[in-house]
């Protein structure tokens, strides 16, 4: 089996690589391609030093990686870290959320993003039609729409976000998160848990007045035990940004930046302290300090906007959650046939009736051989269905505008945001992030 990985210089590449070779798939090669070929090829040269016995290669063009490849996993980042840095510090400076996925940085992030998503979308129909294309890049909800709109690639949108607040939700109830069940419905950084189902029983109601197992539902102190109690809901930590976007402004404005600066600087670092054969310029083990670097990075998320000195710690009990295990475990399902329950972004197709059926939602999907079914959703209480369909209207507008790159169209949509207040703001967005 062959592996394609599109955006192979990202930095979470060699970790993906690790997990994949560990696996029973039968890998005989991951092929690495990025317009970033400096990086790439220090990149390649961790991840081979993590892929056992499986060889990871660079390719020279996008079409080499991709032909004949079983799976293609896209995650591209159009201007690298030092642009994301730049997008948060415009939108912080106009009194704007300043966050890679949502509002008007991940906004500019998507508009950048789309029209190159669409021509590997398109390169996968042509060169690898039976593969299934597995996107990462983010905003994953606004790239997997534009792809699945645009091209013939058999396309999956994935994300860790709902099985990492799977697993939360479980411990907090005192529950095995591997036997559980869960009724999740949303978009993508735009969904809400409704119930843990265990045995078949809901047990989410046990949660509700017990403010100690409440917070403890969440890594990081996101919202109030007063809200979460009102709504019968836990939202994923991105709802932060919705729900507290004048906590979230001031706490950016405090530290004077957006985390992307932060994670920056530790790229830069990192970077810096590896030869171009990916050994460690002062002798050390690049395995280590790539693990290192990983896990200071995962401790600052969420740090600047909450406000918190708090490292964000992955907990020894987590087994479901993490980049490269949602990953894998969506390609296991596919190849093995394991008819596996997995929240995946994939195309409505009547799920969600209040959404168009080629709109991309984020639900739980049974994978197996075919690829991913969106399993049936209960009625969504009215509050979550008023911004999903707001939402889902503006990422509607922004892929539009984003192919036809009209200045005027894409104010309008930007306009439609939640986080924006008036096409005048909208204006100045659009004027700083894409001029």
């Amino acid at each position: 089996m062959k592996i394609a990985i599109i955006g192979g210089a990202g930095v979470r590449v060699p970790l993906l690589v690790g997990g994949l070779s560990r696996s029973d798939l039968r890998i005989s090669e991951i092929a690495l391609y990025d317009l970033d070929r400096a990086r790439l090829v220090i990149i390649a040269d961790l991840a081979q030093r993590m892929a056992g016995g499986v060889r990871v290669t660079c390719a020279a063009t996008a079409d080499a990686a991709i032909e004949g490849a079983d799976f293609v996993i896209t995650s591209i980042r159009v201007g690298g870290a030092a642009q994301r840095a730049k997008d948060e510090a415009a939108c912080i400076a106009l009194d704007s959320i300043g966050q890679e996925t949502v509002g008007p940085a991940g906004f500019a992030m998507a508009v950048r993003t789309i029209p190159a998503m669409v021509e590997y979308g398109r390169l996968v129909a042509r060169l690898a039609p039976r593969a299934w294309m597995i996107n990462f890049s983010n905003p994953v909800s606004l790239i997997t729409q534009a792809v699945h709109q645009e091209t013939d690639a058999r396309l999956i949108g994935i994300c860790d976000t709902p099985m990492e607040m799977f697993e939360d939700a479980a411990h907090a109830l005192g529950l095995p998160a591997s036997v559980c069940s869960y009724d999740y419905f949303g978009l993508n950084h735009l969904g809400w848990l409704r119930d843990v189902l265990f045995e078949g029983k809901g047990e989410l109601h046990r949660i509700w007045n017990d403010e100690a197992r409440l917070k403890s539902a969440y890594r990081s102190p996101l919202f109030e035990t007063e809200r979460l109690q009102r709504l019968k809901l836990l939202p994923t930590e991105y709802l932060y940004y919705y729900y507290r976007p004048e906590v979230a402004l001031a706490n950016m404005k405090r530290a004077g930046s957006g985390r992307g600066a932060a994670v920056a600087k530790l790229t830069e670092e990192f970077f810096r302290g590896l030869t171009p054969s990916g050994n460690g310029s002062d002798g050390s083990d690049p395995v280590t300090a790539y693990r290192d670097y990983l896990a200071a990075r995962d401790g600052s998320y969420m740090q600047i906007e909450t406000n918190t000195a708090t490292l964000r710690i992955k907990p020894d009990w987590a087994e479901l959650s993490g980049y490269d295990r949602i990953a894998l475990m969506t390609m296991r399902a596919i190849v093995h046939n394991q008819g596996a329950i997995i929240p995946l972004d994939v195309a409505n197709r009547g799920t969600l009736p209040f959404l168009d059926d080629e709109d991309i939602v984020e639900v739980p999907c049974r994978v197996d051989k075919e690829g991913p079914t969106p399993q049936a959703v209960a009625p969504i209480p009215d509050h979550p269905r008023e911004l999903i369909e707001r939402v889902k209207v503006y990422e509607r507008a922004t892929v539009k505008a984003a192919l036809t790159g009209d200045r005027e169209e894409l104010i309008d949509a930007l306009a439609l945001n939640p986080l924006v207040t008036a096409r005048d703001q909208s204006a100045q967005l659009v004027e700083a992030l894409l001029h």
